[in-house]
């Protein structure tokens, strides 16, 4: 039963990073601002590294979460 949790965390990781890329590449990545004369690039750029910032740290705390989940689960036994 101990080998079963940490591959399911392994493939909830796994899930995690695909789907959060394919939103990056999908949603994220051709969204566009404009209408801020010189400095809409550096603003759609900006706007877009916080997105994935906020993705990253959703990740981290979904997986923090499932694996102290896991590891309660096998001190128990």
């Amino acid at each position: 039963m101990k080998g079963i949790q940490i591959f399911l965390f392994v493939f909830v990781m796994w899930i995690l990073i695909i789907v959060g890329g394919g939103l990056l590449i999908s949603i994220i990545a051709p969204m566009t601002i404009s209408g801020y004369g010189k400095i809409d690039s550096i603003l759609d750029s900006g706007v877009k590294a916080l997105i994935a910032m906020i993705l990253v740290i959703v990740w981290i705390f979904t997986l923090s979460k499932i694996k102290n989940w896991i590891f309660k689960k096998q001190i128990k036994n």
